[in-house]
């Protein structure tokens, strides 16, 4: 280990949720520039995405079930985060936000836990979707 890296300070928690902040908007942005490839970098070995009925459990199943949402011209949804929590152990943070379709509208919220897996690279090892309900009552 170098001087360099053995003296480099601990970023502070705004720094870090704002690393964390960072990383989640590049990783939208995957999905807008169609770079599936950019995807891939921002999964951690054991990501385990929720969505159906069973968990997709590493990054190799998790890329096997979401190329389809990058092929074609056109993304079929964007995400943004709209929170972000970091521990004070620097090392584990939560994102959370709205998810919309392509016109803009309202279909999901998501919650994402990246984890710091090398200094300032944050990978996503947890990631659930959640649709938005309804609540309107018929009278």
């Amino acid at each position: 280990m170098s001087a360099c890296s053995a003296n480099r300070p601990r970023p502070s928690g705004v720094d870090l949720r704002q690393q964390v902040t960072d990383t989640e908007r590049a990783f939208a942005k995957t999905m807008a520039d169609r770079n599936f490839a950019a995807f891939q970098e921002f999964l951690s070995p054991e990501a385990v995405f929720f969505s159906g009925q069973q968990p997709t459990i590493g990054k190799a199943e998790v890329v096997r079930k979401w190329q389809s949402l990058y092929e074609g011209p056109e993304a079929p949804f964007s995400w943004e985060p709209e929170k972000v929590v970091v521990l004070p152990s620097g090392k584990l943070a939560l994102s959370t936000g709205p998810v919309r379709d392509k016109n803009g509208v309202l279909i999901a919220t998501f919650t994402s836990v990246w984890r710091l897996e090398a200094p300032d690279t944050w990978r996503i090892v947890f990631d659930k979707g959640n649709g938005v309900c309804d609540c309107k009552k018929s009278p």
